[in-house]
């Protein structure tokens, strides 16, 4: 920190009457750095003054959305992930358009594929009940995120809260930011380093494909074309997804054992050549990621543990915090 390092460091001067002043000057200088510096950063107990019953609240409603649909488990992490690639974990990703505003809804990854937005408005709905205006939309994601895979039977983890939630979004960064899933392993290992995300973070945020569905036009392709794929695994799937685009949106689970269930499956998976997208398979065709994906295939702490640690960093990206952004009460649109 160089701020402080010059303060500590300045040249000693002789003693003089402005001595004490100059010293409440530097005690005033450091209290206001490492309040911005506090102010910055996100924490584990955000609301346990504010809003004591937003996790308890916010983890009821989700367990009773995966109950209902287990499915939803993977829609309502999907969220997450899609909110922080796009200008960081701000709520975004939840703005619906307005006649004066395109949010990102309808951009590529997200049109007819996104979905939980009812979920989150139910616990918004639920947590303004409790606690009115304190709690963010960009907060609640990444609570229901944990309690998603917790809930499927997954890691859990302590998450960072404090985000507040933007203004705006932008199509055009979720158009370009959130990977494609015909991405080849170098783009996947780029657009997640972008983030500030490692190669190691990458792979084992892409084991959350151990649960959901994907559309047939997303794999589509890979299952009609490309030869690192199972023969068995991709008739089955060419199956419901046929050549023609009327069948664009068939569903086929991501991890064809498992898909309700948050496991080490998707990455046995892949070590059988049976990754659904063509973006799956490129963590095991013969490059620098297939380490990592045999080592998880048969090390369900070592995932777990790397999952955690990797989505706790996931959300930590460009945050807003303090004064910046608001606190929305209707997770759809800005106050």
């Amino acid at each position: 920190m160089h701020f402080g390092y010059h303060l500590l460091h300045h040249p000693q001067t002789k003693r003089s009457s402005n001595s004490s002043s100059m010293a409440a000057s530097l005690t005033l200088a450091f209290l206001m750095l490492f309040a911005t510096i506090a102010n910055a950063e996100l924490s584990s107990d955000f609301y346990d003054n504010s809003c004591p019953q937003a996790l308890h609240t916010i983890k009821l409603a989700v367990y009773a959305a995966v109950a209902k649909e287990p499915r939803m488990g993977a829609s309502l992490l999907r969220l997450h992930f899609h909110d922080c690639f796009v200008n960081g974990c701000d709520g975004s990703v939840l703005l619906d358009d307005t006649s004066s505003f395109t949010g990102e809804k309808t951009a590529t990854p997200n049109k007819n594929s996104l979905r939980g937005f009812d979920v989150i408005d139910t616990i918004k709905s639920k947590v303004e009940s409790a606690c009115k205006q304190v709690v963010s939309c960009a907060d609640i994601l990444a609570v229901a995120a944990r309690d998603s895979v917790a809930a499927l039977g997954g890691p859990s983890w302590t998450v960072q809260l404090g985000r507040r939630d933007a203004t705006s979004a932008s199509l055009s960064a979720a158009n370009s930011d959130i990977p494609s899933p015909v991405s080849d392993l170098s783009d996947l290992i780029s657009a997640f380093s972008k983030k500030g995300l490692s190669t190691t973070d990458m792979i084992a945020l892409s084991g959350a494909h151990t649960i959901g569905q994907a559309r047939c036009v997303s794999f589509r392709t890979r299952v009609y074309n490309e030869s690192n794929i199972e023969a068995s695994f991709a008739s089955t799937t060419q199956s419901n997804c046929p050549t023609s685009t009327d069948g664009d949106d068939n569903l086929a689970p991501l991890d064809a054992n498992s898909s309700t269930f948050f496991d080490t499956c998707y990455y046995k998976n892949l070590v059988n050549k049976k990754g659904l997208l063509h973006s799956d398979q490129q963590l095991y065709s013969g490059g620098s990621a297939d380490s990592q994906v045999s080592s998880y295939s048969t090390n369900t702490a070592k995932f777990f543990n790397d999952f955690a640690a990797a989505i706790v960093k996931m959300g930590n990206i460009s945050p807003l915090t303090g004064s910046d952004g608001e606190i929305r009460t209707n997770c759809r649109k800005t106050n």
